[in-house]
């Protein structure tokens, strides 16, 4: 089933041998200090096949902690720890980028031992797991501009940690509910200075952050994923149509490698908008329901008819380690195993899905 998944691409300066790209995914194998771990090189190079891997997220600080066993990037053994994970995957022919994120109101005390910051006190109204089990969330302090200048200073070093450490380049996270996603919406930013308030002024950190860790490691090596309209922890956005246009335009000026659009929705006005806004690479992640090949290979195919040029896959990579290979021959998908797996820590439902034994080739 050749398509135009097994085609390569370039990014910047790399040469890609196909189009598909491992989305980040949070796994919680990192030691109690954010080390990455052996289990972590393993099940990375495991899917080294994929066009680019973008590693799961990294913080920059250590306020910046979400979870238990969440990787960081900002002292010196988080960058020995992925500099052995990025040694296997190169051994194993990949190339990864390494995501950065910082949660946010997504933090807690019983996690990061600090108190979370974000735009404004607005805590997530939701528990968060910590070793003790669930706990209720806490009032975010808000960030003063001091704030806001060094965690812009963390992000940079911690991108020229990640090239250190032997990453091709560094995604910035303005997603998914976390500390860039925050400043962007008025659900979660109710800032009345420069960061808070119009459209323009609520782009401004994430624009700030992407200028500094392209000032820091160069902007061909930095990428920036967005997620218009996504409501993970709690996210609402009433005004999609100012709000990402603006950044959209606003980022093109730096000239980051490519832009990660969320759960691309080609149905959507504003999917098209993004598109004819960006000059540069589009990375889409398609809505998928179901994970069968079909499934995956038709909506996949769907996002690159509508002008993206890579197509980013979460949990068809996570089940199949030679996901590649499959969409090639059109073999059957591994389901997902059971979702606590997820994040246990352990091998089970993390390096121990098959790849395909024999398949005759078509």
């Amino acid at each position: 089933m050749e398509t135009a998944l097994t085609e390569p691409a370039r990014l910047g300066g790399l040469v890609l041998p196909n189009r598909l790209v491992m989305a980040p995914m949070t796994r919680n194998r990192a030691d109690a200090a954010g080390v990455p771990t052996d289990l972590m090189a393993t099940y990375y190079a495991q899917r080294a096949t994929a066009g680019l891997i973008i590693a799961e997220a990294a913080t920059p600080n250590a306020v910046g902690l979400t979870y238990p066993n969440i990787p960081a990037i900002h002292a010196p053994a988080h960058v020995a720890g992925w500099r052995r994970v990025t040694g296997t995957v190169h051994d194993a022919g990949g190339r990864m980028f390494l995501q950065i994120q910082h949660g946010g109101r997504i933090g807690h005390p019983g996690n990061s031992g600090l108190h979370p910051v974000a735009p404004s006190p607005v805590p997530l109204p939701d528990t968060i797991h910590t070793p003790s089990g669930p706990r209720p969330s806490v009032v975010p302090r808000e960030m003063t501009a001091d704030d806001i200048r060094s965690t812009v200073a963390d992000f940079a070093a911690a991108a020229r940690n990640a090239v250190a450490a032997g990453f091709a380049g560094v995604e910035v996270h303005s997603a998914n509910g976390y500390l860039l996603h925050q400043f962007l919406s008025r659900a979660t930013n109710h800032r009345t200075d420069a960061y808070g308030g119009p459209a323009e002024a609520r782009i401004r950190f994430t624009v700030e952050v992407t200028r500094a860790v392209a000032d820091a490691i160069g902007p061909d090596r930095v990428g920036v994923r967005i997620s218009p309209g996504v409501t993970a922890n709690a996210m609402h956005e009433d005004d999609l149509d100012d709000v990402y246009p603006a950044l959209v335009r606003a980022l093109a000026e730096i000239s980051p490698t490519y832009l990660h659009v969320v759960y691309a929705d080609p149905g959507n006005p504003l999917f098209h908008t993004i598109r004819r806004a960006w000059p540069g690479p589009l990375i889409a992640n398609p809505v998928l329901p179901d994970v069968t090949t079909d499934h995956v290979v038709r909506e996949s195919s769907r996002v690159l008819a509508a002008g993206a040029d890579l197509v980013a896959l979460g949990r068809p990579f996570l089940a199949n380690p030679d996901l590649v290979e499959r969409l090639r021959l059109g073999a059957p998908l591994n389901p997902v195993q059971d979702r606590h797996l997820m994040y246990t820590g352990s091998a089970a439902g993390y390096t121990d899905y098959p790849t395909l034994a024999l398949v005759p080739q078509r």
